[in-house]
């Protein structure tokens, strides 16, 4: 192997490596696009979250809010009362990325029919049920 490729391959496999499909997996899974439009107009509890997000389980949100919160895309507060008050909240890197993610579900919802139509048509033609 060549100089060059060997020191892309050691910057690849470094420590400081975050491969994009890493962060577009993060931002666009299933339940972070859910939170991350829960928390980007403020404060939020994770009892609130959890009534918010339909289907989500308990284990499955905190999971995802802590890999939210490790990745600096929201901010989790820990106020110390009796019993304690936990709020998440989105971060700057969270508000920048919340117009485009706005504009893709804008985009899918009106698309939606559009798309359904494609998969029965593409169905049809495959012998698919």
């Amino acid at each position: 192997m060549s100089q060059s490729h060997m020191r892309v391959s050691e910057q690849v496999n470094g420590s400081e490596a975050c491969p994009i499909r890493e962060i577009i997996d993060r931002v666009g899974g299933k339940w972070s696009v859910q939170i991350i439009v829960a928390v980007v107009d403020g404060p939020v509890r994770f009892t609130e979250l959890e009534r918010s997000i339909e289907g989500i389980s308990r284990r499955m949100l905190t999971l995802t809010l802590r890999n939210l919160e490790r990745d600096g895309l929201i901010e989790r507060t820990v106020y110390p009362t009796v019993p304690p008050r936990v709020e998440y909240a989105a971060t700057d890197m969270v508000r920048e990325l919340h117009e485009p993610l706005a504009a893709l579900a804008a985009w899918a919802a009106g698309n939606r029919k559009r798309i359904v139509a494609a998969r029965e048509a593409y169905d049809r033609r495959n012998g698919s049920s």
